[in-house]
């Protein structure tokens, strides 16, 4: 049976009763007055208590200072081990701690603020290869190390030349001259985290009458990601100036209400295979009544 079975739970008397020296422990490594009631007791072992005592302190909400006290095998006189404020089951804690490169989040960084990129970032890859040592643009080579340390360096007067002729120089004038480049893995995450704030999923695509490919606001992108993205030029769209996917969408559309055109009439229509006579003026009236309709009664007076 081992030694910490064979301890008893219950507390020892002596160390029990030393609840004034706990307190008065308690009350020296607080501010006064923050030191409330007697809690409870704990034992802890074999003439080891543990006193809790009230935390009134506001900021410190359910917590609780605990003073455990001992004293030696076969003596009477109790003596301080240590003095704690530790919470309680309704504490009110902080968060569990996160490293500051899981807590950082898209507009984060302000003016003048520095993100330090790993080495072995997963969504960047070396630019080019073939030489041992890092290009002059690289964070870890001499030349940038010694402009660094220069402290009446300007900044737009730290620029390193290649050596004419080296991969460097040819890097640099091919417009390659980068000591890092997108990674397939950054490639991949970044069109996804794209498509999923301006992608075929979204409520305003799933409203849209047409999507992007179709629009004549979507200003084309090259290289491989300008197969499935573009960048909208529509000042009126939720999404201008944003890199957009091809199946993306919104009201704003260049064909989704064009303004109809005014009506135009008719064009007259005109028969030209015969012709109709119209009388200019209408014959003039006598108030004589022609021959052919007197009565023959008349006709055999005349």
């Amino acid at each position: 049976m081992s030694a910490a079975t064979t301890r008893s739970r219950t507390p020892d008397r002596l160390c029990a009763e030393a609840v004034d020296l706990a307190r008065a422990a308690a009350e020296e490594a607080a501010a006064p007055g923050v030191v409330g009631e007697h809690v409870s007791v704990v034992s802890e072992g074999d003439r080891v208590v543990t006193h809790f005592f009230e935390c009134k302190d506001p900021a410190y909400r359910g917590w609780r200072w605990a003073v455990t006290v001992t004293r030696a095998s076969r003596a009477k006189l109790v003596t301080l081990d240590e003095t704690v404020l530790l919470p309680g089951d309704d504490a009110l804690l902080a968060p569990e701690w996160v490293p500051w490169s899981e807590r950082l989040r898209p507009g984060d960084l302000g003016p003048g603020d520095l993100l330090p990129t790993e080495a072995d970032d997963l969504r960047l890859e070396p630019g080019w290869t073939g030489e041992d040592a890092p290009p002059p643009n690289s964070v870890v080579s001499e030349e940038m190390a010694e402009l660094v340390e220069a402290e009446d360096a300007d900044v737009a007067d730290r620029t390193v030349v290649p050596v004419r002729g080296s991969i460097t120089s040819v890097a640099e004038e091919l417009g390659m001259r980068r000591a890092r480049v997108l990674s397939r893995y950054g490639l991949h995450s970044a069109a996804d985290r794209w498509d999923e704030g301006f992608g075929a999923k979204t409520p305003m695509a799933q409203a849209a009458p047409a999507s992007c490919v179709s629009c004549g606001f979507l200003v084309a992108i090259g290289g491989s990601l300008g197969q499935a993205f573009g960048v909208c030029a529509n000042e009126f769209s939720p999404a201008d100036g944003r890199l957009v996917s091809l199946s993306y969408g919104c009201g704003g559309h260049s064909e989704a209400a064009v303004m109809p055109k005014p009506p135009r009439p008719a064009p007259p229509v005109l028969d030209s295979m015969a012709s109709d006579e119209f009388l200019l003026r209408p014959a003039p009236d006598t108030g004589s009544v022609p021959v052919s309709d007197l009565p023959p009664s008349d006709l055999g007076h005349s």
